[in-house]
């Protein structure tokens, strides 16, 4: 009689742990990454001074390549800014940027970001000035 109360409990703990599982993963599924930079840097319509920002995927199910950019204590939302899918072909366990260079005396462009562990990043997408 007593095993008879006790399987559906854990039955209903179980389903209660998969739940909350997915939650567990916020950094994953936004891919939140908190970056110093010792050196002013370049994003689309932006310029940053050196310090701690936060880059993170937007909040949205339709578009995996918006970029919100916070700084250190995510406390000001910095800018907004679009991507383009960009692929690598291996992985590696930490955050990688790529930066382009830029005329003397302007900060870098930062050209992509990479979250650990992904195939698939952001390229930064900047206007054609000519």
């Amino acid at each position: 009689m007593r095993i008879v109360k006790v399987i559906p409990l854990f039955v209903c703990s179980v389903l209660f742990c998969a739940i909350l599982a997915p939650r567990a993963k916020a950094d994953a599924w936004n891919e939140k990454t908190k970056v110093t930079f010792n050196v002013p840097v370049e994003i689309p319509g932006k310029a940053l001074t050196a310090g701690t920002y936060v880059f993170k995927l937007a909040d949205s199910q339709s578009d995996r390549n918006i970029v919100e950019v916070w700084n250190g204590d995510q406390t000001h939302l910095i800018a907004i800014v679009m991507a383009d899918p960009e692929y690598r072909i291996d992985s590696t366990s930490r955050t990688v940027m790529h930066f382009d260079e830029r005329p003397k005396n302007t900060p870098m462009a930062l050209d992509d970001w990479f979250y650990p562990g992904d195939l698939s990043g952001q390229q930064f997408i900047y206007p054609n000035w000519q």
